[in-house]
């Protein structure tokens, strides 16, 4: 029988890893059989095991590692689709799936206004030290206002250098730009056609030249630890360092001795290399600022990326592909 007429005679049977928002479940349940894990814990390795073997398809999310490993028991297992809520799949064996049978989609799109966002936040608030203020209100040691308090870095009219040039660095340099009047430059893989004025240059000529480092790349083998002590060196020592793309991008060691060293004059961070430890000498120290993943954290963006991974799921069991297949 087809993925379509096993549609129809039955729905398919669907484990989504983790609590969604009330619109995603209400569509889940219209479309399928659904099992939900209430944990929202990563998948241990014997839940994604028996996961393969017992559903048709998983609703899969940041931290369930689906390693070679993990399908290396299965010829062709029973589940034929994993549905990664999120635009980031480096958790993913993408080669071993496909060796498996199993085909992989994300959600690009829904999440990139979102996490630009977020990069703006991290700058803004990194630049002007806005936690290190907050910080000290809290505290009750502040002692009022005065000329050269806690004076940061302003940053309109100051140059962003953007690494990954793709939706979301794309998004971050429209709003660095058109917003703070910034000027524009990046490193990407291949030449872009974007819509604002932008010039293209390596990695470590981008870190040299910015006021701003913003890194926007994807997750991946070709990304882990792209950012390193090389880029930290060539940064001006009033620069500020940005990552809301993924954690193992950068090799934390390095960025830390950066930061020690006065290298850079301060990083904000959403994502970490050993996600969720963050180490306690940059939890200690006042010119980093520090987020708990929170890049696509709005309700109605995280509810887009749930019904985008269920569109997804109910393409792949209609016999269409789906449009975010990786």
């Amino acid at each position: 029988m087809t993925a379509a007429g096993r549609a129809r005679a039955t729905p398919p049977r669907v484990l989504i890893a983790r609590p969604m928002p009330a619109a995603v479940r209400a569509r889940a349940e219209e479309l399928f059989h659904v099992e939900w894990r209430d944990s929202n814990d990563p998948m241990s390795g014997a839940e994604m095991r028996s996961a393969l073997a017992l559903y048709d398809g998983i609703m899969v999310t940041l931290g369930d590692r689906f390693t070679a490993e993990i399908f290396a028991e299965f010829g062709r297992p029973r589940c034929r689709i994993l549905a990664n809520f999120g635009v980031g799949y480096n958790h993913i064996d993408i080669d071993a799936a496909r060796a498996h049978g199993i085909t992989v989609t994300n959600t690009p799109g829904a999440v990139t206004d979102a996490t630009a966002d977020v990069a703006m936040t991290l700058m803004l608030m990194s630049a002007r030290r806005a936690g290190e203020g907050e910080r000290l209100v809290r505290s009750g040691a502040w002692t009022g206002w005065h000329p050269t308090q806690m004076l940061g870095l302003h940053v309109s009219g100051k140059t962003v250098g953007i690494i990954g040039m793709g939706r979301i660095g794309q998004a971050i340099a429209r709003r660095c730009h058109y917003g703070f009047g910034m000027d524009v430059i990046y490193a990407n893989r291949s030449t872009k056609a974007v819509d604002f004025p932008a010039q293209q240059m390596s990695v470590t000529e981008v870190a040299a030249q910015a006021d701003v480092v913003i890194v926007a790349v994807p997750g991946g083998a070709d990304t882990h630890h792209m950012i390193g002590a090389d880029v930290f060196a060539a940064m001006q020592s009033h620069a500020h360092f940005i990552n809301i793309a993924r954690g193992d991008v950068v090799q934390e060691a390095a960025l830390i001795a950066a930061l020690k060293q006065g290298q850079i004059a301060g990083a904000g961070l959403d994502v970490y290399e050993f996600e969720p430890k963050v180490p306690e000498v940059l939890r200690q120290m006042d010119n980093v600022t520090l987020l708990p993943h929170l890049g696509t954290a709005a309700e109605e963006v995280r509810s887009d990326m749930g019904l985008m991974a269920l569109d997804n799921l109910e393409a792949y069991f209609s016999d269409r592909t789906p449009s975010n297949s990786v």
